[in-house]
């Protein structure tokens, strides 16, 4: 459930168009950094928690989807 108040969303992207989360696993584990946005910019974006990515970006069809767990608008770890 959303809870703007807080912070959280439902769905984001990472800044990088990850074309699958085995791409975006690999990244992490190769120590880059990825941040990650809310599209439109409607909602805030919780920057300590856990969130949903999915990819890859629009108009491209949704293929994966993650939760993942960020600190300071970092994602850290991803399920």
């Amino acid at each position: 459930m959303l809870n703007i108040m807080k912070g959280n969303i439902i769905m984001a992207y990472t800044d990088i168009n990850f074309k699958t989360k085995k791409a975006l696993r690999d990244a992490l584990k190769e120590g880059k950094t990825i941040t990650y946005y809310q599209p439109g910019g409607m909602f805030p974006v919780a920057q300590n928690g856990s969130i949903t990515l999915e990819g890859p970006h629009y108009p491209a069809s949704h293929t994966w989807y993650a939760n993942a767990k960020v600190v300071n608008g970092v994602v850290v770890s991803v399920k």
